[in-house]
């Protein structure tokens, strides 16, 4: 048995395994998708009436000119390319608008993003923050980048489209993020209630600001929220009889 060897190392290999092992060392790595479109849309929440037994955290729902105006804002994206995410803040009142656009939206599926939620980023109006800690504003700034760093990006395997219902305080910081200038000018704009507002990111990460503050879905009369916009009510007035 000593002159015996062992032959299985010695023995051919077949060629379709040849051929194999030939063709997938020419393939290479794995390829990743190529970086697409991104398109995110920002709605600011409907108009609510302060309400003292509301829950801290949560905040007071909508009143019932907040629900028109979310209904409509829902109406106007109805007609639009499908989004592929809506992505909502877990204030009450932001719940609401997401809930009245999701009557317009059937198929739409909604996800709660905690750092979606209200905040007040630092900014050079200083009498703006005089009641906010220097803690409570670096919070809400980091919170806003990791909204910005997770989002506002070229899309992976294809064009995304996602639709955010989220605060006008969150809104306008990342519109400044994407126009790249001083994040505490944020208050130098004003987006109304329900109001619309588009950034698209390019394939190669350029950002596009379309739209801030879009409103032309609301009558006048039904427009709340933003600078120079006149108290407005849904409410029934009184007759007034001759």
């Amino acid at each position: 048995m000593a002159g015996l060897r062992d032959t299985r190392a010695m023995r051919p290999i077949p060629t379709f395994a040849l051929l194999l092992a030939f063709a997938l060392a020419s393939l290479g790595p794995a390829r990743a998708e190529p970086p697409a479109l991104a398109e995110i849309v920002l709605v600011r929440h409907g108009h609510y009436d302060a309400d003292p037994k509301a829950e801290e955290t949560l905040g007071p729902g909508l009143s019932p000119i907040g629900v028109a105006q979310a209904r409509l804002a829902g109406a106007r994206l109805r007609g639009e390319v499908p989004f592929d995410a809506v992505l909502v803040s877990p204030m009450q009142r932001a719940r609401d608008t997401a809930a009245s656009i999701g009557l317009e939206m059937p198929d739409a599926r909604f996800t709660v993003v905690e750092d979606l939620r209200e905040c007040t980023p630092p900014t050079r109006r200083t009498e703006v923050t005089a009641e906010e800690t220097p803690e409570a504003l670096a919070a809400c700034k980091a919170q806003l980048d990791r909204v910005f760093a997770r989002y506002f990006k070229p899309a992976d395997g294809g064009d995304r489209r996602r639709l955010l219902v989220c605060h006008g305080n969150v809104i306008r910081y990342l519109v400044t993020r994407a126009l790249g200038v001083d994040g505490t000018a944020w208050l130098e704009m004003s987006v109304g209630h329900a109001s619309i507002t588009r950034i698209r990111v390019e394939a190669d990460g350029r950002y596009k600001v379309i739209a801030v503050g879009d409103v032309g879905h609301l009558a006048p009369t039904l427009r709340t929220g933003a600078s120079g916009d006149a108290t407005r009510s849904l409410a029934i007035p009184a007759l007034s009889e001759r």
